[in-house]
């Protein structure tokens, strides 16, 4: 009867062991990697909210150089407002949401960035859909909704998700930012007060009034000197004929 060497049933267990190990490794790292976002007691309606969202790298010979995402129903780009980030990287808003970039990350590091919200939406949780470019081109899209999108490993790019608490009693939506209405000009006309094209065109008026009567009054008595003159000679002749 034969009786298994202990030496040899160790060597065989420790190379199983290392094929496992393997196999959970490759299986597992692609899995692993997500992107995130966080806020310390998020709930619906709260203002000047802190969001920390954390992208990892999936690329093991390319960096990251810009996320780029797309706001949920009820956020505006214009109410974000960026407060750190990776060194030298910069906010830009677009149609649809914002883009943070700048220069390419180390390989295999993860990108990190915080923004301010002015207002949180009335919601149980925000979506916040990602993509995430790496300098040689290739793009990580994290915009699945739910976890259908994933394969039979559990592979898959979920969106950032942020659960929110309900809104604190009180709690409103403030209104958008007043857009500032252009100053009214001192020199619109009034009705105590006409405008100086006004005041110069009756001033004109005036003057050519005065200046039409003061003529007048020389022609109307040259007028009637006339008058009287000829009225008199045509009276002598008259007088001179019958005589």
């Amino acid at each position: 009867m034969s009786r298994t060497n202990p030496a040899y049933a160790a060597r065989r267990l420790g190379a199983l062991t290392a094929v496992v190990l393997a196999a959970a490794v490759a299986t597992a790292g692609p899995a692993s990697a997500h992107a995130e976002v966080e806020a310390d007691g998020a709930r619906a309606l709260a203002q000047n909210v802190a969001l920390t969202f954390s992208a990892e790298s999936e690329s093991d010979s390319a960096g990251i150089s810009k996320l780029e995402v797309i706001l949920p129903e009820g956020i505006t780009p214009s109410d974000i407002t960026y407060k750190e980030g990776p060194k030298g990287w910069k906010l830009a808003p677009t149609s649809r949401g914002y883009t943070v970039s700048g220069q390419k990350l180390a390989v295999g590091e993860d990108a990190e960035y915080v923004v301010t919200v002015r207002q949180l939406p009335d919601a149980k949780s925000l979506a916040f859909k990602t993509l995430q470019s790496y300098n040689d081109g290739k793009v990580d899209r994290w915009i699945e909704l739910n976890d259908s999108g994933g394969d039979e490993h559990g592979h898959g790019h979920p969106a950032p998700r942020l659960e929110l608490k309900p809104a604190a009693p009180g709690a409103k939506v403030v209104s958008p930012t007043p857009t500032e209405e252009p100053a009214t000009s001192s020199a619109e006309p009034t009705a105590k007060s006409p405008t100086p094209t006004t005041s110069a065109k009756a001033a004109s008026d005036s003057t050519e009034e005065d200046d039409d009567m003061s003529l007048a009054v020389p022609l109307g008595i040259g007028a009637s000197v006339l008058v009287l003159v000829g009225g008199a000679w045509w009276f002598k002749s008259r007088r001179g004929g019958s005589a």
